[in-house]
């Protein structure tokens, strides 16, 4: 099953951490958590957190411990196929998260949501679309999804991860009035 996956973090700086992580499945079921930082977690950007609106002091009291979070990622999430906007950045969070708890860092991996979506689009639309207009029309509808959700980034990670959800839900239910 699809997962579209979000992370808020400290700061972009090499030593940032994830602070937030929220998923949503293909079939709407949700998840979010605030995280506890680890002891060795220190970098913290004020300019962050203008943008997110989490403080410092919020994880600690409200935040789950990162290894709690974690294992309950790889518990929940393991054997499914995880999609990011921004699978660089949130792969790196994914990936500190998973070390501070002494997991695997590559027990998840993460995918660009745009695979999800043209193979969503790709499958809906191979059996009804002539294979040499296949490629084009599965971009014309990933594209129109695109241009009818605008919507900036809330910088939260559940109504991130929302967003790529609803996205994704764009695209399939193009490709079905498609097809």
């Amino acid at each position: 099953m699809y997962v579209f996956l979000d992370f808020e973090a400290s700061s972009l700086a090499k030593r940032s951490y994830p602070i937030e992580v929220a998923w949503v499945f293909e079939d709407g079921r949700e998840e979010s958590h605030l995280i506890r930082p680890a002891a060795q977690w220190t970098d913290w950007d004020d300019a962050a957190e203008a943008i997110h609106h989490i403080p410092r002091a919020t994880l600690a009291a409200d935040g789950v411990a990162h290894d709690v979070v974690a294992r309950r990622m790889v518990e929940t999430l393991t054997g499914h196929d995880l999609f990011a906007s921004a699978p660089s950045w949130d792969g790196k969070w994914l990936s500190a998260l998973l070390r501070a708890a002494k997991l695997p860092r590559h027990a998840l991996r993460l995918r660009d949501t745009e695979e999800a979506q043209r193979a969503t689009a790709t499958a809906l639309l191979r059996d009804i679309v002539p294979v040499d207009m296949l490629g084009r029309t599965v971009a014309d509808v990933v594209a129109l999804a695109e241009v009818r959700d605008r919507d900036v980034p809330a910088h939260r990670a559940l109504a991130d991860a929302r967003d790529e959800w609803r996205r994704w839900c764009l695209v399939r239910d193009a490709a079905q009035a498609r097809a």
